[in-house]
């Protein structure tokens, strides 16, 4: 589904230093994997680099990205933005920040079905309202024509996912998506992001720093520091039995109960 080969990324404004240095790793069709580690250890450039996100004039890339066997990471722009939003989507932490804010909700959903298919603007409504339902937001014909800051924070992030499951993709990359929200609203997205991976078989590959929340979701993590995966395995696995001691680092900063009460 998804094989990352060797993958080095620096900026040009730092070459002495690698962003991503040497990351493979392999997905397969209808798989969560957990993508993790603390800030800068190079997770969501890998992400970036996926989706084809990374400003090529500013960056300078090697090694080797395959959905399904076609090449994303040597691909011209043209290729890239024929996948984009239509093979692969991406929910982003802050979706004040990545939806725009002058432009109605509906209009915002159903934008990769205007740029990919050759739908009606009915059906494109149509087609945007069952994945507002499918997202779990009540109400969406009144949400269709709502602007962003008329909706709270849980409700734009599902949004974006509706945005992001519109058509049908095979691979979703969740980057940080839950960070921002309280804990009630991120359990509800981690059951949403649960559901579209077991009802539409949706591959997902889920960033975060956050070791608890990927327990909860992925089957599958690796651990990133430094721009290298220094572990990968099954969640449980690692969280019973870390090798490395970052990772068992990462484990212990994990909030617990008794911890908050200290």
């Amino acid at each position: 589904m998804l094989d990352v080969i060797d993958l080095k990324v620096r900026y040009l404004s730092r070459p002495d230093k690698y962003a991503v240095d040497g990351v493979s790793f392999h997905m397969d069709d209808g798989e969560i994997l957990g993508l993790v580690g603390e800030s800068g250890s190079g997770k969501s450039v890998t992400a970036m680099s996926i989706s084809g996100l990374l400003p090529r004039r500013k960056t300078e890339c090697s090694g080797s990205i395959l959905l399904d066997g076609q090449e994303m990471l040597n691909a011209d722009r043209e290729a890239v933005r024929r996948v984009q939003g239509k093979d692969l989507s991406v929910v982003f932490q802050e979706p004040m920040t990545s939806l725009d804010p002058v432009m109605r909700i509906g209009a915002q959903v159903e934008e990769s079905l205007l740029i990919h298919t050759k739908m009606t603007a009915a059906e494109r409504r149509k087609a945007a309202l069952k994945a507002m339902e499918e997202a779990d937001l009540a109400d969406p014909e009144s949400i269709y024509m709502k602007y962003p800051h008329e909706l709270s924070g849980g409700m734009l992030q599902r949004v974006m996912i509706a945005a992001a499951i519109i058509s049908q993709p095979k691979l979703l990359l969740a980057d940080e998506p839950t960070t921002a929200l309280d804990v009630t609203i991120q359990a509800q997205i981690l059951e949403l992001l649960k559901k579209i991976n077991r009802e539409k078989g949706t591959t997902i590959l889920f960033i975060s720093h956050n070791l608890n929340v990927v327990r909860k979701l992925c089957t599958r993590v690796a651990v990133m520091n430094k721009g290298k995966i220094v572990e990968e395995g099954e969640a449980e696995e690692i969280f019973r039995n870390p090798k490395e001691a970052y990772t068992r680092h990462l484990i212990a900063a994990i909030p617990t109960r008794e911890k908050k009460l200290r």
